[in-house]
């Protein structure tokens, strides 16, 4: 039997069962592993495992999975550790759902947990899911109970005809932040939370906190189809793992502009130097680079959300801190008149490079802090 497992998230590769679960499947078949979603790319360069998980491209989960089943997979399995057993569930649901050729599909959910659960989302595979529920002694959850856990006879998201729109979050706790296709567009002040959006923009959080800066960064969504998670995007404290190191003698040096997060970070790989623009996307950019030796130049305006546990800056990065609303001003301005418009550049002098960028902003008059790493 082919074997093709779609590994979600940075939980269950750093809890080590993505590993673990990997080997034990390889007693049903042969196994293929890849990734589905952004953030565990990470983790599975920290634990060591990019030649065992396949993470060589961006997919969301439901696209991985339609990709096994696409190269013949006789079955996928999905393996997640959500925060929370609903959370866990709704994900595996929206994936299944989300998936275009349905394949035979199997979710092993928080595997380390009392109420970790295994679940076949299709009927072929019940027996099967059964015997893999009681070798790694987990509870085997059918499908229908979970819709009845997760929506209380409810749908999950409707829409009015006035073309206002909800979705309804699961498993939210009090005081988390809310990403929606990787930007922070709020925060949950109650453990009941819905979105609410008309002709696409969020106009609303009920149950949470907007935050406006996050909203206009985002622009028009599609919100039945956006990727929504809230809490930490890696919740374990991990030592991070250098991939490479930079080649700091060279005749040229590229230098590249990121001002959005849900942007892949990791084709900056080998950039010499990464400007990027907001709070969250400095502190994401910044973590994920330091993995690659890539120092981060950040544009912020301190109104910086706690997004993972630990955030680590390579040696040389530079955090610019400016009074509220100016980090996107600044980095508009950067992006024009340093970079041209353009999403990367190369310098024969980073620290010229440097001098310039900061001329720019001087020249703009807002006042500002620098914290040098």
């Amino acid at each position: 039997m082919k074997i093709g497992v779609v590994v979600h998230g940075p939980q269950i590769v750093d809890s080590g069962y993505a590993a673990e679960l990997i080997e034990f499947l390889k007693k049903y078949g042969e196994v293929r592993a890849r990734l589905g979603g952004t953030m565990g790319r990470t983790a599975v360069y920290d634990a060591h495992l990019e030649d065992t998980i396949d993470i060589s491209e961006k997919r969301l989960p439901s696209e991985s999975a339609d990709l096994f089943a696409e190269e013949g997979a006789d079955l996928v399995v999905l393996m997640n550790y959500g925060k929370s057993r609903v959370t866990g569930h709704g994900f595996g649901y929206k994936v299944f759902r989300r998936s275009k050729r349905k394949p035979d599909l199997i979710q092993i959910e928080r595997p380390g947990e009392d109420d970790g659960s295994v679940v076949p989302w299709t009927e072929s595979v019940h027996e099967l899911a059964g015997e893999i529920a009681r070798e790694l002694h987990l509870e085997l959850v059918d499908p229908d109970e979970i819709c009845r856990e997760l929506f209380h006879d409810e749908p999950c998201r409707d829409t009015e005809s006035n073309g206002t729109e909800y979705r309804r979050l699961v498993g939210v706790s009090e005081n988390e932040n809310i990403f929606v296709n990787g930007i922070v567009v709020g925060v949950s002040t109650s453990d009941e939370v819905t979105l609410v959006a008309e002709d696409g923009v969020i106009t609303e959080i009920i149950g949470g906190r907007i935050k406006e800066h996050g909203v206009e960064k985002l622009g028009r969504i599609n919100l039945s189809e956006a990727v929504v998670k809230t809490g930490l995007l890696r919740r374990a404290s991990v030592k991070p793992r250098k991939v490479k190191r930079r080649e700091k003698e060279k005749k040229k040096f590229r230098v590249s502009f990121l001002n959005h997060a849900a942007e892949d970070i990791y084709r900056l790989h080998s950039s010499d130097l990464v400007v990027t623009v907001g709070d969250d996307t400095t502190l994401v950019a910044a973590d994920i680079l330091y993995r690659f030796d890539v120092p981060i130049i950040g544009i912020t305006d301190g109104d910086i959300d706690r997004v993972v546990r630990e955030g680590f800056r390579c040696l040389g990065s530079l955090i610019i801190e400016f009074e509220g609303g100016w980090d996107d001003i600044v980095g508009k301005k950067i992006h024009e008149e340093l970079f041209r418009g353009r999403d990367s550049l190369e310098t024969e002098d980073v620290e010229s490079f440097k001098r310039d960028l900061l001329q720019i902003i001087d020249n703009i008059g807002a006042s500002y802090t620098i914290r040098s790493t």
